[in-house]
């Protein structure tokens, strides 16, 4: 059985499309909902180091506290925003998924089909009625 781990918010429809999407490959992933469990400084920093982005470049503006906490201004180390991060799980964009092909912050959630081990199972079409995969398994 292949482990894929995806970092979710079911309150996000690119989130929601990307843990379709993986269920739609025949996978069962972990799903972590990282907004009741987040993962830890060690852990942010993998994914980071997994994805090959610096830690403000996988922050989330829309819907979070980054301008009030002033997180556009340059004076903010990497570790200060991996805290940050950490107190504010809001901040930190997603999905990320993990899958024995690589780690890939999945925006938009077509991306996360370049990291899945098996190919699409049927059709998928987004929430939004976009067709992602045809009826002949072929990727739009």
């Amino acid at each position: 059985m292949t482990q894929i781990t995806i970092f979710h918010n079911p309150a996000c429809g690119t989130s929601r499309n990307t843990l379709a999407m993986i269920r739609n490959s025949g996978v069962e992933p972990e799903v972590i909902e990282y907004l009741k469990t987040p993962p830890t400084k060690e852990r942010l920093q993998a994914l980071l180091a997994a994805i090959g982005l610096a830690p403000r470049a996988l922050l989330r503006e829309k819907g979070t506290p980054y301008a009030e906490l002033d997180l556009a201004n340059a004076k903010w180390s990497d570790d200060e925003l991996l805290d940050v991060m950490l107190a504010h799980p809001i901040l930190i964009n997603r999905p990320i998924v993990e899958t024995p092909l690589g780690t890939r912050l999945c925006r938009p959630s077509e991306l996360v089909l370049d990291i899945l081990p098996n190919t699409q199972q049927g059709a998928f079409t987004k929430e939004d009625g976009e067709v992602v995969i045809n009826d002949k398994g072929q990727r739009v």
